[in-house]
């Protein structure tokens, strides 16, 4: 069945020839010549995406070679395959009756061929990506609103969505598959947006998920410790980053340069660079191009204004809808790129300070009030994402701070109890739970971060366990009073959970509310 996304395609899509295709990228082909009547229409590579007039593009997997799912690829309609050697010699016993076209790197060439399948669509659409650690789907979505301030179709690809205009459907990921990227840009295209934003997180960049796609302007969070478990460390972290702001990727960059990482990626940057300050003080405060010279930072709600100094010296009133001093760095960062790709610098600045709720991140789920404590859903899953999201939520508690988290299985085990021991130093009541233990034993995961709970609480002092993270969600409303604040952080708007590899329908959100409505009901019971 093929998923959503790869229905997200033009209805209707150009054709090339698949002899243009080998001519146009020097491909050699094994098998059936192809015919100079035989056309394309599109690329997959995922074999159940395959709709007819496809190229698939089978690459080598981890476990198994994608040249081994082919004939689920030509039942479907794929016209030719794209592979590498081993994949056409996978091949070769089967005899396909289509061509067979190899190249040394298939997974590098997807972006291309694609971008070419569907006359390189994103010429026609303002484009802006966004890298870094923490921040990059809420700096997204401030880019999004101040780009439709100018635009009247724009789209967006992250992690919470991919959406065209008004229509949107749930992300599978960060940054998807380059033909998908190439697919949906070309609907875009179809139906007039004009202007786009896009995450691209560090995966996507080192298999090459942009591949084909230069954009106008890219930008720079931060980087802090996550993903160790892929890039092996933050050498290796920081040089997939980098790959965003390559030549040929990107025409021009927006870095901001609170972190050691970000000042190296704008000093060593191939292609034109901004910096951005967003700490106030500091030398990097005199020396950037962009400056937050002053902050006040929201509070309960009420978002943060700042002072955003431009290259010219001009001192520019600017706000972020959110509370907390990282969404200060994420507004001004916004407006600097939507300005860098055509906005005009008062309607950005307007337009991000206007920007609406952004799903699962310091979102607001329970308001205080009527003997309820307040509730926020955030997606803080890194050390140093944590230690921001509490630092937000202090001051807007009278009474205790109660964390409810966990940390992911098959990821960075590192920073578990890194985990455990900012939350037993920042918040009163901790409830640790589960994430996505994906393969792993949840208890285990568990244990990592109490571990790190113990070096502050040898007694485990306000340390709970819970076995089922929306049991952990109604303990935290059983203990709370109308004083207290529960954040619920690491998951944020995500609408599964996997355990033991099976998805299940999950959202903290949806369970904050349950738990809410299960309180309102008890206390009407009992009055």
């Amino acid at each position: 069945m093929t998923s959503p996304q790869g229905r997200m395609r033009p209805q209707h899509p150009a054709r090339h020839r698949v002899v243009d295709l080998v001519a146009a990228f020097d491909l050699s082909v094994r098998g059936v010549v192809p015919g100079h009547d035989a056309l394309l229409s599109g690329v997959s590579v995922a074999s159940g995406d395959v709709q007819p007039g496809d190229l698939f593009v089978a690459l080598s997997g981890l476990k198994v070679h994608g040249a081994t799912y082919a004939a689920q690829a030509l039942e479907a309609g794929a016209v030719a395959i794209l592979t590498d050697e081993a994949g056409a010699e996978l091949l070769a016993a089967a005899q396909p009756p289509v061509p067979v076209l190899v190249t040394a790197d298939p997974r590098a060439l997807a972006g291309p061929v694609a971008a070419w399948a569907h006359d390189h669509p994103a010429h026609g659409i303002v484009t802006v990506g966004v890298t870094g650690t923490n921040g990059k789907t809420t700096t997204s979505y401030f880019v999004d609103a101040a780009l439709r301030a100018q635009h009247a179709s724009t789209g967006v690809m992250g992690t919470v969505e991919l959406r065209i205009g008004p229509e949107a459907i749930e992300s599978p990921r960060t940054t998807v598959e380059a033909p998908v990227v190439q697919s949906i840009l070309a609907l875009m295209h179809e139906r007039g947006a004009t202007a786009c934003t896009m995450e691209v997180s560090s995966h996507a960049l080192a298999l090459g998920r942009v591949g084909g796609l230069e954009f106008d302007v890219v930008g720079f969070t931060n980087l802090q410790r996550d993903h160790l478990d892929f890039h092996g460390d933050m050498e290796g972290y920081f040089r997939d980053k980098s790959r965003l702001f390559a030549v040929g990727q990107a025409r021009r960059g927006v870095v901001v340069v609170d972190d050691e990482w970000g000042q190296r990626l704008a000093a060593e940057a191939p292609i034109p660079v901004e910096s951005v300050s967003t700490l106030v003080e500091g030398p990097s405060a005199q020396t950037a191009d962009w400056a937050v010279t002053s902050a006040d930072i929201g509070l309960d709600g009420i978002g943060s204004s700042f002072t955003l100094r431009g290259p010219d010296g001009t001192e520019h009133a600017a706000a972020s809808p959110l509370p907390g001093r990282v969404n200060v760095s994420n507004a001004a960062l916004a407006i600097v790129l939507a300005h860098r790709a055509g906005v005009d610098l008062p309607t950005a600045i307007a337009a991000v300070g206007h920007a609406s709720a952004i799903p699962g991140r310091m979102e607001r789920v329970v308001e205080r009030g009527d003997g309820m404590p307040l509730g926020l859903v955030d997606y803080a899953h890194t050390p140093d994402a944590l230690v921001l999201a509490l630092d937000a939520v202090r001051p807007i508690t009278p009474g205790r701070l109660i964390l409810v988290f966990g940390s992911d299985g098959d990821r960075d085990q590192g920073k578990r109890p890194m985990m455990g021991e900012i939350g037993a130093r920042q918040a009163d009541v901790l409830i640790v739970t589960d994430e996505n233990p994906r393969s792993e034993e949840p208890a285990a995961i568990r244990a990592a971060i109490l571990s790190g709970v113990r070096t502050v609480r040898p007694d485990l002092a306000d340390v709970h366990e819970a076995t089922s993270r929306s049991q952990a969600i109604h303990d935290a409303f059983e203990i709370a009073t109308e004083r207290d604040t529960i954040i619920i952080t690491g998951k944020g708007h995500e609408p599964t959970q996997e355990i033991a590899g099976v998805f299940h329908r999950y959202n903290d959100r949806d369970v904050l509310r349950a738990a809410a409505q299960a309180r309102r009901e008890l206390e009407g019971q009992d009055a």
